[in-house]
């Protein structure tokens, strides 16, 4: 199975973290169905083109999270998510987004208005472009 997950080599970012946000995105918006046998460790590394580790990383904390389930020989299959965990994930990590979005703000010392409408301004040109395509 491909899985579209793009590394991106430039990100300050760690790679791990990149791969581990995109996966938990694909499964939490049902993207990779509850039940879909995840290509091995070694394999999506390949792909990939990053280390093992970093792919057993990844995994690891999924399966933690509860979204991935090994099966000793048989391999790593989505878990089911149910619907208030999978809302429960969604409102994390817009919730992380917008923080980061916030301390960015304050950093370069933009007011709370200035954010706010910067906000409103971004959200509405983003669904306008999403109503047309």
């Amino acid at each position: 199975m491909n899985i579209p997950v793009q590394i991106d080599e430039n990100s300050a970012e760690p790679l791990y973290a990149q791969i581990e946000k995109q996966l938990r995105s694909l499964i939490v918006t049902g993207q990779i169905a509850a039940g879909t046998l995840l290509p091995s460790i070694r394999e999506f590394a390949g792909t990939l083109r990053c280390s093992v580790i970093t792919v057993r990383r990844v995994y690891q904390d999924l399966e933690n999270e509860g979204l991935l389930r090994t099966r000793q020989g048989t391999g790593t299959f989505v878990a089911l998510v149910e619907d208030d965990k999978r809302s429960g994930y969604r409102l994390k990590a817009v919730t992380e987004a917008l923080e980061t979005a916030i301390d960015t703000g304050i950093a370069v010392q933009m007011t709370e208005q200035e954010l706010l409408v910067l906000f409103a301004e971004m959200v509405k040109r983003r669904y306008e472009v999403q109503v047309k395509e």
